[in-house]
């Protein structure tokens, strides 16, 4: 494969691909309908490249290499003529991603390769969207990107051998674990985390105990780094609800049913870290109110 990569998406995700694609020498195009995400893109993807340097396993020169290797566009259609490979990493909705899958395949070289980092929807549906199923293929990615080794690497029904081997191998070039997974609702690491995180909520709902306790006892007791609360606010309420929606229509089991708080904590707008307040607060009053505690004490 030649190194023209397109990343749609200026996300956490997209940014976080982004960075990995251009730190392993890939031209990479960056590309959101909106100019304030891709600014917020670049200085988060700054600001983690610094974060390397300071622990010595990067120099100023690889990051300013690394940042020269990304551009940023607006408009899919400036960005998509020359794309090797293509990797959508927009909001985790079916008709959004299915939108935007028929505008790659028309925007981009007839032997462009189409990725999609979804972390539930299906593959094969993805690809009907195209005029070239076998070359749609599934690329989830871990966050955070540029630090966690595992892909899930997803066949489609019609994706390829050939397409399935070159991202497995360009998997490994971007110093990733690739692993072969089958197309099915929520895949492998969200159909085993995603009840897990909804068990966790279920308990919170029938008060067997309080969200820290919760939390601890996880962390604690099963030596996860983050409790379950803690980390469905770093995916996003909103984006655990989706998942969970995507397993239920697939499986019609009710155990992947999402609970009522969940729904009703992202129909309140309580999305985790990213409105602020989900299961924790994470609001700048509330960050205040940490520090002047560490002071007090």
């Amino acid at each position: 494969m030649n190194k023209n990569i397109v990343v749609i998406g200026a996300g956490t995700m997209g940014n976080g691909i982004a960075h990995t694609f251009a730190q392993s020498g890939f031209q990479v195009s960056l590309v959101d309908v909106k100019q304030e995400n891709l600014d917020k893109a670049l200085k988060t993807i700054t600001t983690n490249l610094d974060r390397i340097i300071t622990k010595g396993n990067l120099t100023e020169e690889e990051k300013a290499s690394t940042l020269g290797n990304i551009t940023t566009f607006t408009d899919l259609k400036d960005a998509a003529p020359t794309a090797d490979l293509i990797v959508e990493a927009a909001t985790e909705n079916l008709d959004l991603k299915l939108r935007i899958f028929a505008q790659m395949d028309e925007l981009s070289p007839a032997n462009c390769i189409l990725a999609t980092n979804t972390s539930s929807i299906s593959i094969t549906q993805i690809a009907a969207a195209t005029k070239r199923p076998e070359k749609v293929i599934g690329m989830h990615f871990m966050n955070p990107v540029p630090i966690m080794k595992l892909v899930e690497i997803i066949k489609g029904y019609s994706t390829s051998k050939e397409t399935f081997n070159e991202i497995f191998e360009l998997s490994k070039a971007l110093g990733k674990v690739p692993t072969e997974v089958n197309d099915y609702p929520g895949f492998v690491a969200n159909r085993i985390l995603m009840p897990m995180i909804n068990e966790a909520i279920e308990t919170l709902y029938n008060g067997v105990a309080g969200v820290e306790e919760i939390d601890t006892v996880m962390k604690l007791g099963m030596a996860h780094p983050m409790g379950p609360l803690q980390l469905a606010d770093f995916i996003g309420l909103d984006v655990c609800l989706a998942i969970l929606n995507v397993m239920y229509d697939g499986f019609k089991n009710p155990k992947y049913a999402p609970n009522p708080l969940l729904v009703n904590m992202v129909m309140a707008g309580k999305k985790g870290v990213k409105s602020g307040e989900g299961f924790y607060d994470y609001s700048e009053s509330k960050k205040a109110e940490k520090v002047s505690k560490m002071f007090l004490k």
